[in-house]
């Protein structure tokens, strides 16, 4: 088992508060993403279930105990950081097993226990190297595999490809996942990259300012986002938002459209335009266009399409693919 409930949860820096009343349950084997912008208390809410900040206020359940006054150690969760934090003179195999080594397990179970994760993270081949001798991805599946050998109740991953490049990025967001499958274990996850908490997660939290925005699956928040935060943050590039009075709809102040649902066309369409730049992806061209009425637009083709800045075109959203916001900036239904 490993499900975590939180209860109201509060956390202030004096007169600053950071955690402004967050209730969540997580269920045993889902993979739980937070996702938000810099600021928004996604890291301070993780070390909160970890243990590692005290709440001000609130209940922290892990299978359904209450452990707000249970010591890291004992509440049945590991962590994985932005940083390895692996120590340099020991060998990958020593790093996995020490937190093993330290809670007075057998050898033959810490060398069982540490073959095990080195073979479902690909690292056999580096037990006996250490740290110095690793890539920064290689470095990464080590603390994860360090993680993984305690058999937790939750693992905790606090924006853990952080430091990797785009391929490596890639590539351990790929181990993580699997990892998940094979393991059906409850895993919350913390990240500022939206494409990660949309490609990893079975549900993803949106916070903002201390806050839950909106929970929900990533093709729920991507396609029925709640108002005008969750829907300019997820998704890329972001959603368009112009004023209502651009489609002279009476229905909404204002209105959103990906740019994925947005035609081009040189001759007619809603919106004239001209060209201000092109980004010529390969697979995808992102074309922005300054509008006479909607503003400047973000407007993305599937494929390779071909246009000089400068050009004067027509921009038409798809009708059935609007998104309305009242002046509070909630989504209308």
């Amino acid at each position: 088992m490993g499900t975590l409930k939180l209860n109201n949860i509060r956390k202030s820096y004096g007169q600053v508060d950071i955690i402004k009343g967050i209730d969540l349950d997580v269920r045993d084997g889902e993979l739980v993403v937070f996702v938000g912008p810099s600021g928004c208390g996604k890291s301070t809410l993780l070390r909160i279930i970890a243990g590692l900040e005290d709440a001000n206020s609130g209940e922290v359940r892990i299978d359904d105990q209450v452990v707000n006054q249970t010591p890291p150690a004992k509440r049945g969760i590991a962590m994985v950081f932005q940083s390895y934090a692996l120590y340099p003179h020991l060998t990958v195999e020593a790093n996995m097993g020490l937190g093993l080594k330290q809670a007075g397990k057998p050898a033959a179970e810490i060398n069982e226990r540490v073959t095990q994760a080195s073979g479902m993270l690909s690292l056999e081949s580096y037990l006996q190297r250490r740290p110095a001798e690793l890539s920064g991805g290689q470095r990464q599946r080590v603390a994860i595999g360090r993680a993984l050998v305690r058999e937790p109740k939750l693992f905790l991953f606090d924006e853990p490809l952080s430091n990797l490049d785009a391929a490596l990025r890639v590539n351990t967001r790929l181990e993580i996942a699997k990892l998940h499958r094979q393991l059906s274990a409850t895993m919350i996850y913390v990240t500022h990259d939206q494409v990660e908490a949309m490609t990893l997660a079975d549900r993803i939290v949106v916070l903002n300012a201390g806050k839950i925005e909106q929970v929900g699956a990533p093709m729920d928040l991507y396609n029925a986002p709640d108002n005008e935060f969750v829907a300019g943050f997820i998704g890329s590039p972001k959603m368009n938002f112009v004023d209502a009075t651009a489609l002279n709809d009476d229905q909404a102040k204002r209105i959103g459209i990906r740019p994925e649902h947005i035609t081009l066309d040189t001759n007619s369409g809603q919106w004239k335009g001209s060209v201000v730049h092109v980004e010529q992806l390969g697979a995808d061209t992102n074309v922005y266009l300054d509008t006479e009425t909607a503003g400047l637009l973000t407007v993305r083709i599937f494929g390779q399409y071909r246009v000089e800045p400068g050009t004067v075109i027509y921009a038409t959203p798809e009708s059935d693919k609007i998104h309305r916001f009242d002046g509070e900036g909630r989504a209308i239904r």
